[in-house]
């Protein structure tokens, strides 16, 4: 076999021991997750913004910006309700360059997954307690999500992980709301597949163990645009693609229909400034559509501090070191004008 077996890991529970929550963050944990659930469901009409660093690279910045998200929520609330990403797993097309900080806890150095398993929960842990949010992260692992579980408020799976059988499966087990990405082909039925399978009941095996879940209802769909053949990037957040995906929706029957929208990727073309844009004409189909507005719950944005991206090793405070991302400014800008 051609791997080197370097060193035995902890398991979730040894992790959880050692950086536990108190009965205060548990509070807020559940407290969060019910409103969460009770938009995606449509009892609560506010809308939800996840939003944040496209990976988080860098404690103290991720922090800093979590902490602005929070007094502009205090603005909002009546009308958005926001849950901050922090991405600790970053997918890699040709599996080079940074990772995340689960494999990277300092981008300058080698990868070290003990120390990264630590500072991924000591983020999660730190933003509930200055700031009050519990956040979204992505499975890119699946094996990996009982580090984060008792903290997550929302969990996406990724345009390249929603055909695998082992993602789906685990999210039927999660109590808290899955959003699962189209694919990159764009092919909308395989992410329909994941979201109806993910609602079902599974026994498989998880981490050494047999397992039975009872099936999540809160898995939903999440419209991040998509690659043609010749590599182009496409978008699917229209008035046209939201009616196609709201009738595959109503024949499938599935649970609590949803609809979040990504407005980077190849939705933006991978120019970050598009993003209010994108928001902005969703909005109007919602006005326009009641279908449209009762099936859009959201909008999944990435937004950082400084606008844009920067190589590893510029160290440029709160500039992405992964995908461009809409600036501070920019993103209040966004906000306010929704919530208008």
């Amino acid at each position: 076999m051609n791997m080197e077996f370097k060193c035995k890991l902890p398991i979730p529970s040894e992790v959880k021991d050692k950086y536990p929550i108190s009965k205060e963050i548990q509070d807020i944990v559940v407290a969060r997750n019910n409103q969460i659930r009770d938009i995606i469901s449509g009892k609560q009409k506010k809308l939800l913004l996840i939003i944040g660093p496209c990976s988080a690279d860098n404690e103290e910045s991720v922090i800093d910006y979590i902490s602005r998200l929070k007094d502009v929520q205090n603005k909002v609330n009546e009308k958005i309700f926001i849950i901050p990403r922090i991405y600790t797993n970053k997918p890699r097309s040709i599996g080079k360059g940074y990772k995340g900080m689960l494999h990277q806890p300092d981008p300058n150095k080698e990868p070290d997954l003990y120390k990264g398993i630590v500072s991924i929960r000591k983020i999660h842990l730190r933003a509930i307690k200055e700031t009050g949010f519990t956040c979204a992260d992505e499975m890119l692992y699946p094996e990996n999500h009982r580090y984060l579980n008792d903290l997550l408020g929302y969990v996406a799976v990724g345009a390249r992980s929603v055909e695998n059988q082992q993602h789906r499966l685990t999210a039927s087990g999660l109590n808290i709301p899955v959003g699962m990405k189209n694919p990159t082909s764009g092919n909308l039925s395989i992410m329909m597949n994941s979201i109806e399978a993910a609602q079902c009941k599974h026994t498989f095996l998880y981490r050494g163990w047999e397992v039975n879940t009872k099936g999540n209802p809160f898995t939903h769909a999440i419209l991040r645009g998509y690659e043609n053949k010749h590599g182009q990037y496409m978008s699917n957040y229209h008035y046209d693609d939201l009616q196609t995906l709201i009738e595959m929706y109503s024949k499938r029957g599935l649970n609590n229909p949803a609809i979040i929208i990504d407005t980077n990727h190849s939705n933006s073309g991978k120019c970050p400034l598009e993003q209010p844009r994108i928001v902005k004409e969703v909005l109007n189909n919602c006005k326009y559509n009641r279908d449209i507005c009762k099936f859009v719950k959201g909008f999944m944005v990435e937004s950082y501090i400084k606008d844009g991206a920067q190589k590893i090793g510029e160290h440029i405070y709160g500039k992405s070191i992964t995908d461009s991302c809409l600036g501070w400014d920019k993103t209040e800008q966004l906000i306010y004008d929704r919530y208008r």
